[in-house]
C-alpha cells in the first residue's frame, strides 16, 4: 500500500472523507459502518469538519471510532468564523466532545476568514500546548496565502494544505502543490473524484482503458493518479463499505509511464496559474 509522511505518521496514501455524512439518520448506520470497513482495509486517516451536518458528521465519526480510537489518525477543521484565539478553543472542545475523544491529531483552519493567521496559529498553538491537537494545518489556502502563513509566528508548524485537487482540477500542480512540496508539506486532496463526477466527464475513456489494462476501477484509477507522486493524501468520501474497500485499494495500484502520459493527454493540466478552485 503507497503511503506517505504525514503529521508525523506514515499512513497509507487514501484516507476516509465525511463530507455530507451524518445529513440523515436513515445512512447513519451504513455511514458508521463503511467508516469501519476503512479501517478494516488498513486506511487510518479520517477527515472531518464542524461545518459538515453542522457537526452531525463528527458524530458519526465518534460513533465509528468508539473502542477504536487508536486506530485513526483523526482530523477536524474549524469554521473560519470561529478561528480567533479563543474561538478555537471553543469550538475545538466542540468538536472534542461529538467525535467522543480527547484529542485531534490534526485541527484545520477550513478557509481563510476575518481573523488573521497570526491569531489562529496562536490558538493552535495553545491546543497544542493543552494536549487537545497533536498538530495543526490549514485547508484552501492559496500560494500567497500560504508565503503569508509560514511568515507569522510560529507559521512553520502547518502540516497540511487541504485543498481541492484531482483530475480535472489540475491547477494547484504548477504552483501551491511544489511549492509547499519544497518545505515537506504534504497536501491533502478533498473530492479526488470530483463528487463521483470525473466517471462521466470528458476523458473518463481513458480512465476506462487505463482502468481495463490493471483489472481494476475507473475511480480506482483516477485516485492511484492522485497520489502517484507521494506527496498528496487523497480523502474520498464514500459511505458504501464496498465502495470504500475499493477506494482503499487503489493505493495499491501502480500506474505505468503510459499510463500517465494517456491521462495527461485526456485531462490536461492548464497552461498556466489559475486561482485555487473550493466546492
Amino acid at each position: 500500500m503507497r503511503t506517505l509522511r504525514f503529521a508525523g505518521h506514515e499512513v497509507p496514501a487514501i484516507g476516509l472523507g465525511t463530507w455530507y455524512m451524518g445529513e440523515g439518520r436513515a445512512t447513519r448506520t451504513q455511514e458508521v459502518d463503511a467508516i469501519r470497513a476503512g479501517l478494516d482495509a488498513g486506511l487510518r486517516v479520517v477527515d472531518t469538519a464542524e461545518m459538515y451536518g453542522d457537526g452531525a458528521a463528527e458524530e458519526v465519526v465518534g460513533e465509528a471510532l468508539a473502542g477504536r480510537r487508536d486506530d485513526a489518525l483523526l482530523v477536524s477543521k474549524v469554521y473560519p468564523h470561529h478561528a480567533s484565539r479563543d474561538g478555537v478553543r471553543r469550538a475545538c472542545e466542540d468538536s472534542l466532545r461529538r467525535l467522543r475523544t480527547d484529542r485531534l491529531d490534526v485541527y484545520l483552519l477550513h478557509w481563510r476568514g476575518q481573523y488573521p493567521l497570526a491569531e489562529t496559529v496562536e490558538g493552535f498553538e495553545d491546543l497544542v500546548a493543552d494536549g487537545l491537537i497533536a498538530s495543526w494545518g490549514v485547508s484552501n489556502l492559496d500560494p500567497e496565502d500560504m508565503s503569508e502563513l509560514a511568515a507569522v509566528p510560529g507559521g512553520s508548524a502547518c502540516v497540511t494544505d487541504q485543498i481541492l485537487y484531482n483530475l480535472t482540477r489540475r491547477g494547484p500542480e504548477l504552483d501551491l502543490i511544489p511549492m509547499l512540496s519544497t518545505t515537506q508539506v504534504p497536501v491533502m486532496a478533498y473530492s479526488p473524484l470530483e463528487q463521483s463526477r470525473i466517471l462521466d466527464a470528458a476523458g473518463s475513456q481513458a480512465l476506462e482503458e487505463v482502468a481495463d489494462r490493471h483489472g481494476a476501477t475507473p475511480a480506482q484509477v483516477a485516485l492511484a493518479w492522485c497520489v502517484r507522486d507521494g506527496d498528496v493524501l487523497a480523502i474520498p468520501k464514500s459511505a458504501s463499505a464496498e465502495r470504500v474497500r475499493e477506494n482503499a485499494a487503489a493505493a495499491d495500484l501502480e500506474l505505468t509511464e503510459a499510463d500517465l502520459v494517456a491521462l495527461d493527454e485526456a485531462f490536461p493540466a492548464p497552461d498556466g496559474p489559475v486561482p485555487l478552485e473550493m466546492l
